[in-house]
């Protein structure tokens, strides 16, 4: 059994400033393809690694084409997009007869003159392949999916997890179902219910109440005929008609049932929709409240300046109130300026300058902070992961820098990458859990290595390109009421 894996991968918010070009799909990996793939990924926590372990497990040939994975920023080129595209088709005509195709996709990629890009994607594969050879995907949790990702697909599989730590595992179950379609003559078929309704934060799947929801999921995965079922909480930050929530359920040979499950799935959530919205408050109030619990380290996840939802990542809203606050034993993870890291990287580890720290990419993003701060240590960014987001690969956050003003510490970057782990900050001598006040621009991802020694977290919300609190997020593509910005 011969399958042909692509990966064209990105998460585009309408309402950054960070521009997105044919580069940026191999800023996060590296420009990998072919065979080179199954070298990097073998073992990996991705979902082309659980593709290479089924491979390995089911005795068939995965033949790699190309590893595409933006950061997160705005829309893609029309232009990149179709290179990106006729590159991996390109692969998998040269791969000859092929039983199956395995991809890699997000589920909420735009692009220029594009609004559903995984869409646009799934299309220009089936028109190749022709409508017998089967195609399974593997998306995100935060997908926003359409009627046409579902026509052009046989099976799409999203992550259960968020934190996403579950990459390699959906991966794995995508091959299985896939092995499942080619060999025991599996005929799915996937029903879709899209959700009136934008998730809010309350989506982490280790508590209360999303936990519930995936243990609903579970409970009707377990229902004799169905082979998957997936929840996609959607992204809120693109501005496209198919934004929003849904689930999708693929039973084998029984589109009727597929239907009435997702229906009966989406009633219940819909049924709970205020119970997954999450108020998020400022800095100043979050601080208060967690200096009265007195719960230590306490994290202060800055949410608005996720880079993992394509925000810049220089917003100071966090870092000015860390200064106003005096507070001692702090860090913020991480600061985007590449204009202060060069500066570190000329004067050199152990001087003292004084910098104007962050709100260089957009004014709603605040002002510059000026600190006069000790060199602590400079970088060339590379590390390697140690898990769970991303194990067992290297990453490279370009130059970087670990600064310290009276008390107060900040890792600034070159490069745009939410805090996943450790292991970066502690290649530039700053151990988190040694700091009593932890800022971090991340929704979720970083619970995975942070929540289990945290005293407390607290998702606050501070000025940024994201902040819906200051008018900038406008909507003008929906076409459809969706709560909780209608009343329903």
């Amino acid at each position: 059994m011969r399958i042909a894996t692509g990966c064209i991968s990105h998460e585009s918010s309408t309402f950054t400033p960070v521009a997105t070009s044919y580069e940026s799909f191999f800023e996060r990996f590296g420009d990998v393809r072919g065979n080179a793939i199954l070298e990097k990924f073998k073992g990996a926590n991705t979902p082309t690694g659980g593709f290479i372990e089924a491979a390995e497990v089911h005795g068939f040939e995965l033949i790699p084409t190309i590893m595409a994975v933006a950061h997160p920023s705005g829309p893609a080129p029309r232009a990149a997009l179709d290179r990106l595209i006729n590159e991996m088709l390109d692969g998998f005509r040269a791969a000859g007869p092929i039983d199956g195709v395995l991809l890699e996709l997000h589920g909420a990629m735009v692009a220029e003159g594009i609004d559903d890009g995984e869409g646009y994607i799934l299309s220009a594969v089936r028109a190749l392949v022709g409508p017998s050879v089967p195609i399974v995907a593997q998306l995100d949790i935060h997908s926003s999916v359409s009627e046409l990702m579902i026509e052009k697909a046989n099976v799409l599989i999203g992550r259960e997890s968020y934190p996403e730590i579950d990459q390699a595992p959906r991966g794995r179950e995508c091959a299985d179902v896939l092995v499942r379609i080619v060999r025991d003559g599996l005929r799915p078929t996937m029903a879709l219910r899209k959700l009136p309704m934008i998730w809010g934060m309350n989506q982490v799947t280790a508590h209360p109440p999303m936990n519930a929801a995936i243990a609903e999921l579970h409970r009707i995965e377990a229902i004799p005929g169905v082979v998957c079922g997936s929840i996609a909480t959607g992204f809120p930050l693109s501005d496209v008609p198919d934004m929003g929530s849904s689930v999708y359920i693929v039973t084998d040979n029984n589109l009727a049932l597929a239907q009435q499950l997702a229906d009966a799935l989406a009633e219940w959530i819909w049924a709970r929709r205020a119970d997954w919205q999450l108020t998020m408050p400022p800095l100043k109030e979050a601080l208060a409240t967690a200096q009265a619990q007195g719960l230590y380290p306490v994290i202060f996840a800055d949410r608005n300046d996720n880079c993992g939802g394509g925000s810049p990542g220089d917003s100071t809203g966090a870092l000015q109130g860390f200064i106003n606050a005096g507070l001692q034993d702090a860090c913020v993870l991480y600061m985007v300026d590449p204009a202060s890291v060069d500066a570190c990287h000329r004067a050199g580890v152990g001087a003292t300058l004084t910098l104007d720290i962050g709100g260089k990419s957009s004014p709603l993003q605040g002002a510059p902070v000026r600190m006069t701060v000790e060199v602590m240590a400079i970088s060339d960014g590379r590390f390697r992961y140690e898990g769970p987001m991303y194990a067992g690969l290297d990453g490279d956050y370009g130059p970087s820098a670990h600064i310290c003003q009276n008390g107060i510490h900040v890792i600034l970057t070159y490069g745009r990458e939410q805090p996943m782990g450790l292991a970066f900050s502690r290649s530039l001598g700053l151990d988190p859990q040694a700091m009593r006040y932890i800022c971090v621009k991340s929704a979720a991802h970083f619970r995975a290595a942070f929540e289990p020694w945290a005293g407390a977290i607290h998702v606050i919300s501070e000025p940024g390109v994201h902040s819906a609190e200051i008018g900038h997020i406008k909507y003008h593509k929906l076409g459809r009421k969706l709560y909780p910005f209608d009343p329903m």
